[in-house]
């Protein structure tokens, strides 16, 4: 029988969602010398943190929705930025969003989860991502009237 290495996938343990809102790095805020995405070259860009991101997401009042351009858009203002990262905005809400769904599961009601349907659509590419059924942000979004 062939032996695993320890760095084979099957045999990794992977880090729980929730360990994954902590990080190390701080947010930054960085010049940036060529065009990046909608990035113009010498702008200014936050590369935010999940704790971040999780944050922004808990204020939006139940039943409002919100798009990810905004959130972008509010958190550059908020951290004297021009632009926010579109690529690690994307990959820290999908932390969040599988943090509060990890913490559903462990039995957290709906209520004290960080809301990220308010953010993420049904029909989004982040939805299609997720590891739970997307019909959960479709339903909780169904519930607050978002549309």
């Amino acid at each position: 029988m062939k032996k695993r290495k320890k760095s084979d996938p099957v045999t990794k343990k992977l880090k729980a969602w929730k360990d994954r809102m902590e990080t190390k790095k701080p947010f930054e805020v960085k010049t940036i010398d060529k065009k990046f995405a909608d990035i113009p070259a010498n702008s200014t860009m936050l590369i935010a943190s999940p704790k971040i991101i999780d944050a922004y997401v808990r204020q939006i009042p139940k039943g409002t929705a919100t798009t990810l351009q905004i959130m972008r858009k509010d958190l550059a203002v908020e951290y004297q930025a021009e632009y926010t990262c579109p690529v690690t905005t994307g990959i820290f809400l999908r932390i969040v969003a599988e943090a509060a769904h990890e913490a559903l599961e462990a039995g957290q009601p709906v209520q004290k989860i960080t809301p990220f349907w308010r953010v993420v659509d049904g029909n989004s590419s982040l939805a299609k991502k997720v590891t739970f059924d997307k019909k959960f942000i479709e339903e909780q979004r169904k519930k607050e009237r978002l549309t």
